[in-house]
């Protein structure tokens, strides 16, 4: 079980981006620095990054929100599904398995449940195309999903 991140702190936003801004493409450490702090990329974080690295807020929001890894809307919860949307998925029944997931978990996309348990989110690519569909529970890689291995996947995630 995870501890809650703390809440969101200006000076500790600045820090982050201070010990970051002289790295060669230090933007992206930083996002992934202040998501480790506060759990996501909150919003006032992109003002902070924007004037430490000297870039516009549509510049820093826009490498945020283009890697899938990074999270603008909120935390996750102590429990997260990642799901593979990739073309060679798809074509071995991704979809079937998405449609399960969601049903189970009571989510859509990028939906936590209300009690912070459960967060789905999807991936493009997870590099197990061969053993497709794949995902991501709690960053371990699982191949080769259908409805039975998903839902002990997440019974088993529960206790």
């Amino acid at each position: 079980m995870t501890t809650a991140p703390p809440p969101w702190n200006e000076d500790r936003a600045r820090a982050i981006a201070g010990d970051h801004v002289a790295m060669p493409g230090g933007l992206l450490p930083a996002l992934q620095a202040i998501q480790t702090e506060f759990g996501f990329v909150p919003k006032p974080a992109i003002a902070v990054l924007a004037h430490a690295f000297n870039l516009s807020r549509a510049e820093v929001y826009g490498v945020a929100s283009f890697y899938h890894d990074l999270r603008l809307a909120g935390p996750p919860g102590r429990h997260v599904l990642k799901l593979c949307r990739a073309e060679a998925c798809q074509a071995v029944g991704a979809e079937r398995v998405a449609d399960d997931a969601k049903a189970r978990l009571k989510l859509d996309w990028g939906q936590t449940t209300g009690d912070g348990a459960w967060t789905l989110e999807p991936v493009y690519c997870l590099g197990l195309c061969a053993n497709g569909p794949s995902g991501l529970i709690d960053g371990e890689p699982v191949a080769r999903l259908d409805d039975a291995k998903l839902a002990g996947l997440i019974e088993g995630a529960r206790r």
